[in-house]
Protein backbone atom coordinates (compact mmCIF):
# COMPACT_ATOMS: atom_id res chain seq x y z
CA UNK A 1 0.00 0.00 0.00
CA UNK A 2 1.15 3.57 -0.63
CA UNK A 3 1.06 5.10 2.85
CA UNK A 4 1.72 8.76 3.58
CA UNK A 5 2.86 10.00 6.96
CA UNK A 6 2.91 13.65 7.99
CA UNK A 7 4.84 14.53 11.15
CA UNK A 8 8.33 13.15 11.71
CA UNK A 9 8.93 13.71 15.37
CA UNK A 10 10.39 10.79 17.30
CA UNK A 11 7.14 8.82 17.19
CA UNK A 12 6.31 9.65 13.57
CA UNK A 13 9.78 8.66 12.39
CA UNK A 14 9.59 5.36 14.28
CA UNK A 15 6.16 4.59 12.81
CA UNK A 16 7.36 5.43 9.29
CA UNK A 17 10.33 3.06 9.72
CA UNK A 18 7.96 0.35 10.91
CA UNK A 19 5.69 0.80 7.88
CA UNK A 20 8.69 0.55 5.56
CA UNK A 21 9.71 -2.67 7.29
CA UNK A 22 6.20 -4.03 6.71
CA UNK A 23 6.68 -3.59 2.97
CA UNK A 24 4.64 -0.46 2.32
CA UNK A 25 5.62 2.25 -0.12
CA UNK A 26 5.99 5.14 2.34
CA UNK A 27 5.81 8.83 1.47
CA UNK A 28 6.67 11.30 4.22
CA UNK A 29 6.33 15.01 4.85
CA UNK A 30 7.63 17.13 7.69
CA UNK A 31 7.81 20.86 8.23
CA UNK A 32 11.58 20.44 8.75
CA UNK A 33 12.67 18.30 5.75
CA UNK A 34 15.99 17.27 7.36
CA UNK A 35 14.12 14.85 9.62
CA UNK A 36 13.16 12.83 6.54
CA UNK A 37 16.73 12.09 5.41
CA UNK A 38 17.27 8.93 7.52
CA UNK A 39 13.99 7.53 6.18
CA UNK A 40 15.04 8.28 2.59
CA UNK A 41 18.03 6.01 3.11
CA UNK A 42 15.57 3.24 4.01
CA UNK A 43 13.48 3.80 0.89
CA UNK A 44 10.91 6.43 1.86
CA UNK A 45 9.93 9.12 -0.62
CA UNK A 46 9.59 12.77 0.40
CA UNK A 47 6.62 14.94 -0.52
CA UNK A 48 7.23 18.66 -0.90
CA UNK A 49 3.88 19.60 0.66
CA UNK A 50 1.07 17.91 2.59
CA UNK A 51 -1.07 18.25 -0.55
CA UNK A 52 1.48 16.30 -2.56
CA UNK A 53 1.57 13.65 0.15
CA UNK A 54 -2.21 13.24 0.02
CA UNK A 55 -2.17 13.03 -3.79
CA UNK A 56 0.42 10.24 -3.84
CA UNK A 57 -0.83 8.07 -0.95
CA UNK A 58 -3.82 5.78 -0.58
CA UNK A 59 -3.82 6.06 3.20
CA UNK A 60 -2.49 9.07 5.12
CA UNK A 61 -1.46 8.96 8.78
CA UNK A 62 -0.71 12.12 10.74
CA UNK A 63 0.98 12.47 14.12
CA UNK A 64 1.42 16.15 14.90
CA UNK A 65 2.37 18.35 17.84
CA UNK A 66 -0.95 19.94 18.75
CA UNK A 67 -4.29 21.24 17.47
CA UNK A 68 -2.65 24.22 15.75
CA UNK A 69 -0.34 21.91 13.83
CA UNK A 70 -3.26 19.67 12.86
CA UNK A 71 -5.12 22.69 11.53
CA UNK A 72 -2.13 23.94 9.53
CA UNK A 73 -1.28 20.55 7.99
CA UNK A 74 -4.84 19.69 7.01
CA UNK A 75 -6.25 23.10 6.11
CA UNK A 76 -3.31 25.25 4.99
CA UNK A 77 -3.01 26.49 1.37
CA UNK A 78 -1.08 23.31 0.46
CA UNK A 79 -2.72 21.23 3.17
CA UNK A 80 -3.80 17.62 3.04
CA UNK A 81 -7.38 18.58 2.19
CA UNK A 82 -6.54 21.23 -0.41
CA UNK A 83 -6.88 18.78 -3.32
CA UNK A 84 -9.07 15.85 -4.33
CA UNK A 85 -8.89 13.24 -1.57
CA UNK A 86 -12.12 11.37 -2.29
CA UNK A 87 -11.87 7.70 -1.38
CA UNK A 88 -8.67 8.04 0.63
CA UNK A 89 -8.24 6.94 4.25
CA UNK A 90 -6.98 9.35 6.91
CA UNK A 91 -5.68 8.06 10.26
CA UNK A 92 -5.09 10.91 12.72
CA UNK A 93 -2.79 9.90 15.61
CA UNK A 94 -2.01 13.17 17.42
CA UNK A 95 -2.68 13.70 21.13
CA UNK A 96 -5.32 16.44 21.11
CA UNK A 97 -8.73 17.11 22.60
CA UNK A 98 -11.65 15.09 21.23
CA UNK A 99 -13.31 18.22 19.84
CA UNK A 100 -10.32 18.73 17.52
CA UNK A 101 -10.77 15.27 16.03
CA UNK A 102 -14.54 15.61 15.74
CA UNK A 103 -14.28 18.88 13.83
CA UNK A 104 -11.56 17.46 11.59
CA UNK A 105 -13.53 14.30 10.83
CA UNK A 106 -16.44 16.38 9.56
CA UNK A 107 -14.19 18.23 7.11
CA UNK A 108 -12.43 15.07 5.92
CA UNK A 109 -15.70 13.26 5.36
CA UNK A 110 -17.10 16.28 3.52
CA UNK A 111 -14.28 15.77 1.00
CA UNK A 112 -15.41 12.19 0.39
CA UNK A 113 -12.61 10.56 2.39
CA UNK A 114 -12.69 8.18 5.35
CA UNK A 115 -11.45 9.21 8.80
CA UNK A 116 -10.31 7.29 11.86
CA UNK A 117 -8.56 8.79 14.88
CA UNK A 118 -6.06 6.55 16.63
CA UNK A 119 -3.74 8.17 19.17
CA UNK A 120 -1.37 5.61 20.63
CA UNK A 121 0.13 4.64 23.94
CA UNK A 122 3.81 3.76 23.97
CA UNK A 123 7.17 5.26 23.15
CA UNK A 124 9.62 5.09 20.27
CA UNK A 125 10.83 1.55 21.02
CA UNK A 126 7.37 -0.02 20.81
CA UNK A 127 6.56 2.21 17.82
CA UNK A 128 9.56 0.88 15.94
CA UNK A 129 8.54 -2.72 16.76
CA UNK A 130 4.83 -2.32 15.97
CA UNK A 131 3.89 -2.76 19.64
CA UNK A 132 1.94 0.40 20.39
CA UNK A 133 -1.55 0.43 21.95
CA UNK A 134 -4.02 2.17 19.68
CA UNK A 135 -7.18 3.95 20.83
CA UNK A 136 -9.39 4.26 17.77
CA UNK A 137 -12.48 6.36 17.19
CA UNK A 138 -14.68 6.29 14.11
CA UNK A 139 -17.48 4.37 12.46
CA UNK A 140 -17.24 0.60 12.57
CA UNK A 141 -16.83 0.40 8.79
CA UNK A 142 -14.01 2.95 8.68
CA UNK A 143 -12.30 1.34 11.66
CA UNK A 144 -12.37 -2.04 9.91
CA UNK A 145 -10.85 -0.43 6.85
CA UNK A 146 -8.01 1.06 8.91
CA UNK A 147 -7.45 -1.96 11.17
CA UNK A 148 -5.03 -3.95 8.95
CA UNK A 149 -2.70 -0.94 8.88
CA UNK A 150 -3.17 -0.22 12.58
CA UNK A 151 -2.44 -3.85 13.42
CA UNK A 152 1.00 -3.44 11.84
CA UNK A 153 1.70 -0.47 14.11
CA UNK A 154 0.09 -1.74 17.31
CA UNK A 155 0.16 -4.84 19.50
CA UNK A 156 -3.43 -4.02 20.45
CA UNK A 157 -6.04 -1.69 18.98
CA UNK A 158 -9.26 -0.86 20.82
CA UNK A 159 -12.20 0.63 18.93
CA UNK A 160 -13.43 2.99 21.66
CA UNK A 161 -16.48 4.34 19.80
CA UNK A 162 -17.22 7.32 17.59
CA UNK A 163 -14.63 9.92 16.63
CA UNK A 164 -13.47 11.68 19.80
CA UNK A 165 -13.57 8.59 21.97
CA UNK A 166 -10.03 7.55 21.04
CA UNK A 167 -8.64 10.95 22.03
CA UNK A 168 -10.58 10.88 25.28
CA UNK A 169 -9.15 7.47 26.13
CA UNK A 170 -5.58 8.52 25.27
CA UNK A 171 -5.78 11.49 27.65
CA UNK A 172 -7.20 9.23 30.35
CA UNK A 173 -4.42 6.65 30.15
CA UNK A 174 -1.65 9.26 30.08
CA UNK A 175 -2.93 11.29 33.03
CA UNK A 176 -1.94 8.85 35.82
CA UNK A 177 1.54 8.42 34.30
CA UNK A 178 2.23 12.15 34.40
CA UNK A 179 1.18 12.27 38.04
CA UNK A 180 3.27 9.18 38.72
CA UNK A 181 6.54 10.79 37.62
CA UNK A 182 5.94 13.58 40.12
CA UNK A 183 4.95 11.09 42.84
CA UNK A 184 8.08 9.06 42.19
CA UNK A 185 10.21 12.17 42.54
CA UNK A 186 8.61 12.92 45.90
CA UNK A 187 9.17 9.32 47.02
CA UNK A 188 12.84 9.56 46.06
CA UNK A 189 13.13 12.90 47.86
CA UNK A 190 11.85 11.58 51.20
CA UNK A 191 14.09 8.50 50.98
CA UNK A 192 17.21 10.41 49.91
CA UNK A 193 18.65 10.33 53.45
CA UNK A 194 18.78 6.53 53.34
CA UNK A 195 21.71 6.76 50.90
CA UNK A 196 20.63 3.67 48.99
CA UNK A 197 22.49 3.37 45.69
CA UNK A 198 20.18 4.52 42.82
CA UNK A 199 20.21 1.24 40.90
CA UNK A 200 19.27 -0.69 44.04
CA UNK A 201 16.59 1.88 44.96
CA UNK A 202 14.94 1.62 41.55
CA UNK A 203 15.16 -2.16 41.65
CA UNK A 204 13.37 -2.18 45.03
CA UNK A 205 10.65 0.18 43.83
CA UNK A 206 10.17 -1.75 40.58
CA UNK A 207 9.45 -4.93 42.57
CA UNK A 208 6.62 -3.36 44.59
CA UNK A 209 3.12 -2.03 44.10
CA UNK A 210 4.70 1.43 44.18
CA UNK A 211 5.89 1.03 40.58
CA UNK A 212 4.17 1.70 37.29
CA UNK A 213 4.90 -0.36 34.20
CA UNK A 214 6.99 2.57 32.98
CA UNK A 215 9.32 2.21 35.99
CA UNK A 216 9.70 -1.50 35.35
CA UNK A 217 10.82 -0.60 31.80
CA UNK A 218 12.84 2.54 32.51
CA UNK A 219 13.94 2.18 36.12
CA UNK A 220 17.60 1.55 35.39
CA UNK A 221 17.75 4.50 32.98
CA UNK A 222 16.37 6.66 35.77
CA UNK A 223 18.91 5.14 38.17
CA UNK A 224 21.75 6.09 35.82
CA UNK A 225 20.44 9.65 35.71
CA UNK A 226 20.09 9.78 39.49
CA UNK A 227 23.68 8.62 39.76
CA UNK A 228 24.95 11.49 37.64
CA UNK A 229 25.03 9.74 34.27
CA UNK A 230 22.83 10.14 31.20
CA UNK A 231 19.33 8.74 30.88
CA UNK A 232 20.06 7.45 27.40
CA UNK A 233 17.69 7.84 24.48
CA UNK A 234 14.85 10.30 25.12
CA UNK A 235 11.57 8.53 24.45
CA UNK A 236 9.16 11.40 25.19
CA UNK A 237 10.52 14.70 26.38
CA UNK A 238 9.29 16.64 29.39
CA UNK A 239 8.12 19.65 27.38
CA UNK A 240 5.94 17.39 25.21
CA UNK A 241 4.54 15.92 28.42
CA UNK A 242 3.67 19.45 29.55
CA UNK A 243 1.76 19.98 26.32
CA UNK A 244 -0.22 16.79 26.91
CA UNK A 245 -0.95 17.80 30.51
CA UNK A 246 -2.31 21.15 29.34
CA UNK A 247 -4.54 19.22 26.91
CA UNK A 248 -5.84 17.05 29.78
CA UNK A 249 -6.64 20.12 31.85
CA UNK A 250 -8.43 21.75 28.91
CA UNK A 251 -10.48 18.59 28.41
CA UNK A 252 -11.39 18.57 32.11
CA UNK A 253 -12.67 22.12 31.79
CA UNK A 254 -14.62 21.18 28.67
CA UNK A 255 -16.26 18.33 30.61
CA UNK A 256 -16.82 20.36 33.77
CA UNK A 257 -14.53 18.04 35.73
CA UNK A 258 -12.12 19.19 38.46
CA UNK A 259 -8.60 17.81 38.02
CA UNK A 260 -6.63 19.13 41.02
CA UNK A 261 -3.82 16.56 40.92
CA UNK A 262 -2.92 17.04 37.26
CA UNK A 263 -3.18 20.83 37.60
CA UNK A 264 -0.65 20.75 40.43
CA UNK A 265 1.48 18.32 38.43
CA UNK A 266 1.64 20.82 35.57
CA UNK A 267 3.05 23.46 37.91
CA UNK A 268 5.72 20.98 39.03
CA UNK A 269 6.58 20.05 35.43
CA UNK A 270 6.77 23.75 34.52
CA UNK A 271 9.30 24.25 37.32
CA UNK A 272 11.42 21.33 36.07
CA UNK A 273 11.35 22.69 32.53
CA UNK A 274 12.46 26.12 33.72
CA UNK A 275 15.34 24.39 35.51
CA UNK A 276 16.58 22.92 32.22
CA UNK A 277 14.84 19.53 32.14
CA UNK A 278 12.46 20.33 29.26
CA UNK A 279 14.24 18.48 26.48
CA UNK A 280 15.16 15.51 28.65
CA UNK A 281 12.98 12.44 29.04
CA UNK A 282 9.64 13.01 30.77
CA UNK A 283 10.67 10.67 33.56
CA UNK A 284 13.24 13.32 34.43
CA UNK A 285 10.49 14.96 36.45
CA UNK A 286 11.24 12.35 39.11
CA UNK A 287 14.97 13.04 38.89
CA UNK A 288 14.47 16.81 39.15
CA UNK A 289 12.17 16.58 42.18
CA UNK A 290 14.40 14.09 43.96
CA UNK A 291 17.22 16.67 43.84
CA UNK A 292 15.13 19.75 44.60
CA UNK A 293 16.08 21.61 47.78
CA UNK A 294 18.96 19.21 48.26
CA UNK A 295 21.20 20.62 50.96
Amino acid sequence: MRVGLAGLGKMGSAIAARLLECGHEVIVWNRSPDKAKPLMESGAKIAATPAELATQAEAIATILTDAAAVDAVYHGPSGLLSGDVAGKLFIEMSTVQPQTEIALAEKVCAKGAAFVECPVGGTTGPARQGKLFGFAGGTKAEFERAKPLLDQMCRRVEHCGDVGSGSGMKLAINLPLMIYWQALGEALAISRHLNIEPSRMMDIIADTSGASTAVKNRGQNIAAWLGGGDFGAVTFNLDDARKDIRTMIAEGRTRGVDLPLIEKTLACFDEASAAGFGQGDGSGQAVYWSRRNKS
